[in-house]
C-alpha cells in the first residue's frame, strides 16, 4: 500500500483515547506499509502538528475525535470523520474506509470550521457535551488542586486526623498566601460552568455562540441575579448551551445584507443571542431550575446526614457508572454529576458544608478497572497470555494515575466479563468511601491519590487505600474466576491433535 495519510486524534479528556488512537495508526502503518502522520490534540495541547506540506501530500485526512475539530486547513482534501475508538479497534480498516468514503471538504454549501462528515450520529448530543468537557477538564484539575493545596493548611486536625476546625490564619504570610490560593481555586470552579457551556455551544454553532452561552450559564448560576438561594448548576449550563447553540445556528441561516456580513459573527449574532438567553434565563428557566437544584442538594444533604447507609448506596451507584463504559458517556455523566454536586454545594453551603459523596466515589472508582486487570494478571498468571500480561502492565501505568481507559483493550476482547467485573469492583470502592465519609478534595483518582493530593479520611492515608484496593481486588477476582486457564486449554488442544493424528495413523480393518 502506498497511501499517505494524515490524521488528528482527540478525545474528551485528552488523555487516553487520543494517544491510543495515534499509536494504533503508527502500528498499522508499520505493519501495512503506508505513510502516516498523526497530530494529537490532547490535554497538553496539539502535538506533532500537521504542516501545510504534510496536508498537501496526503491522500486522505482522518479526524478521529470525540470533540469538534476546526477543519479549515483541510479545504480541498478528502476528509473522513470518526471516533478514536474506531482507530483503536482497527486502524487499517479505518484507513481503507476513509479512502473509500471520504468526502472532499470545502465543497459548495459547506461551512468552513463547522462541518459534519461521516455518520450523522457522530455529531449528536453526546459529542457536544464531550466537547465542552474537554475544555473544562484542565480548569477542574487546576482549580481542584489549588483548593487541595490550600486546604492542607486550612484544616486543623486532632491527633486522630479528624477535622476540628477550618480556616486560614491571614496574619501569617503562608496562611495569607493559602487563603488567596483558595480564592483562586473558587474562581476556577465559578468559571468552570460558563466555560463548559461556551464550548458546548461552540460545538453546535461555532465561535459566535461562545460568548452568549458563557454569559447565559454564568447568570443562570448567579443566585443574586436570579433572586434565588442557589444557582442552577450544571443542568442550567447544559440547557443554556443547547438553547444558545441552536438559536445561533438558526440565526446564521438568515440571509444577512452583504454590508452587515463582516459584523455578523463578531457583533450581531453574539449581541442578539446574549439578549435572548438573558430573557430566557431571567424569566423562564433560571428560577425553576435553581429551585429544583437547590431542593435536590438539600435532599442529598439531608439523606446523607440522617441515613448512614445512603452514602454507601449513592457511592456505589456512582462507582458502578464510572466502571460501566471505561471513560464513555455513562462514566463521564457520573464524573460530571459528582463534580457538579461538589461545586454547587460548596457555593451554597461553603466548603465545610459541601457534599463530597458523589465526587469522592467517582474518584475512588476511576482506577479500579485497569488496576483490577493488572492485579488479576499476577494473581491468575495461568489465565493470561504473554501479550495480555504486557497489556495488563500498560493498564497499570494508566490506572495508577487515574485513567479508566487503560481497561479498554480487555473490554473490547471480553466485554461481558470486563463490564461485570468493573461495575462490581467500582461500585464497591465508591460505596466504601461514601460509607466511611472519605472526602476527596483534589489529586489523583487511584490508591496513589492518598499521597498525591488531599483526601480527608478517618485513618489518614490508610482508609483511601483500603477502600480503593477492595474494589480493585473484587474486580481482579471476578476476572480471574471467569477466565479459563491458558495452559489447560493448550494442553487440551494438543491432546486432541495427538488423538486425531493417532486415529489417522491406525489402519482401517475390514469387518
Amino acid at each position: 500500500m502506498s497511501h499517505t495519510v494524515v490524521a488528528i486524534t482527540a478525545c474528551a479528556a485528552g488523555i487516553a483515547h487520543t494517544y491510543m488512537a495515534a499509536e494504533a495508526f503508527d502500528v498499522a502503518a508499520e505493519e501495512y506499509g503506508f505513510k502516516v502522520k498523526v497530530e494529537t490534540q490532547g490535554s497538553i495541547g496539539a502535538e506533532n502538528i500537521l504542516t501545510e506540506e504534510d496536508i498537501a501530500a496526503a491522500d486522505v485526512v482522518i479526524i478521529a475525535s470525540d470533540i469538534e475539530i476546526d477543519l479549515a486547513r483541510f479545504a480541498g482534501k478528502k476528509v473522513y470523520k470518526t471516533r478514536p475508538k474506531v482507530a483503536i479497534k482497527d486502524a487499517m480498516a479505518l484507513v481503507e474506509l476513509a479512502m473509500k468514503d471520504g468526502t472532499v471538504f470545502g465543497a459548495k454549501g459547506t461551512e468552513v470550521g463547522n462541518i459534519t462528515l461521516g455518520k450523522t450520529e457522530e455529531n449528536g448530543f453526546i459529542q457536544h457535551i464531550m466537547s465542552g468537557i474537554s475544555y473544562m477538564v484542565p480548569m477542574v484539575i487546576s482549580a481542584g488542586l489549588l483548593l487541595a493545596i490550600a486546604n492542607i493548611f486550612a484544616f486543623q486536625k486532632d491527633d486522630m486526623g479528624r477535622m476540628v476546625a477550618w480556616g486560614f490564619d491571614q496574619s501569617d504570610p503562608l496562611g495569607d498566601l493559602m487563603y488567596h490560593l483558595f480564592l483562586v481555586g473558587k474562581v476556577g470552579f465559578t468559571l468552570m460552568i460558563p466555560l463548559f457551556a461556551g464550548f458546548v455551544a461552540n460545538s453546535i454553532a461555532s465561535r459566535p455562540a461562545i460568548a452568549p452561552a458563557m454569559i447565559g450559564a454564568y447568570i443562570a448560576n448567579d443566585a443574586g441575579f436570579l433572586g434565588t438561594e442557589t444557582g442552577g448548576g450544571f443542568l442550567s449550563a447544559i440547557l443554556v448551551a443547547f438553547i444558545v447553540g441552536y438559536f445561533v445556528r438558526y440565526l446564521k441561516m438568515i440571509p444577512w445584507p452583504k454590508v452587515l456580513k463582516p459584523l455578523v459573527p463578531i457583533m450581531i449574532l453574539p449581541l442578539i443571542a446574549t439578549f435572548f438567553i438573558t430573557i430566557v434565563v431571567k424569566y423562564m428557566i433560571g428560577g425553576p431550575i435553581a429551585s429544583g437544584m437547590g431542593a435536590l442538594y438539600d435532599w442529598l444533604t439531608w439523606l446523607t446526614t440522617n441515613y448512614s447507609a445512603s452514602t454507601f448506596i449513592i457511592g456505589a451507584i456512582i462507582g458502578a457508572m464510572i466502571g460501566f463504559d471505561f471513560g464513555g458517556p455513562v462514566n463521564k455523566t457520573a464524573l460530571i454529576f459528582g463534580t457538579a454536586v461538589f461545586t454547587d454545594t460548596v457555593a451554597k453551603y461553603g466548603i465545610e458544608g459541601a457534599n463530597f459523596v458523589p465526587g469522592t466515589a467517582a474518584q475512588a472508582a476511576i482506577s479500579v478497572a485497569p488496576l483490577g486487570i493488572f492485579l488479576a494478571s499476577h494473581l491468575f498468571k495461568n489465565k493470561f497470555t504473554a501479550t495480555e500480561k504486557v497489556s495488563a502492565n500498560s493498564a497499570f501505568g494508566m490506572g495508577i494515575v487515574g485513567v479508566t481507559e487503560g481497561a479498554i483493550p480487555f473490554a473490547a476482547a471480553h466485554p461481558l466479563q470486563m463490564i461485570t467485573a468493573s461495575v462490581a469492583g467500582s461500585a464497591l470502592a465508591g460505596g466504601l468511601v461514601g460509607f466511611f465519609d472519605v472526602k476527596f478534595y483534589g489529586g489523583i483518582g487511584s490508591p496513589l491519590g492518598t499521597f498525591v493530593g488531599y483526601i480527608e479520611q478517618p485513618i489518614p492515608f490508610v482508609t483511601w487505600i483500603l477502600c480503593t484496593f477492595a474494589g480493585i481486588t473484587l474486580t481482579a477476582v471476578i476476572i480471574g474466576l471467569w477466565r479459563k486457564p491458558i495452559e489447560i486449554e493448550t494442553t487440551s488442544q494438543e491432546a486432541k491433535a495427538e488423538q486425531g493424528t493417532s486415529t489417522e495413523q491406525q489402519p482401517v480393518q475390514a469387518n
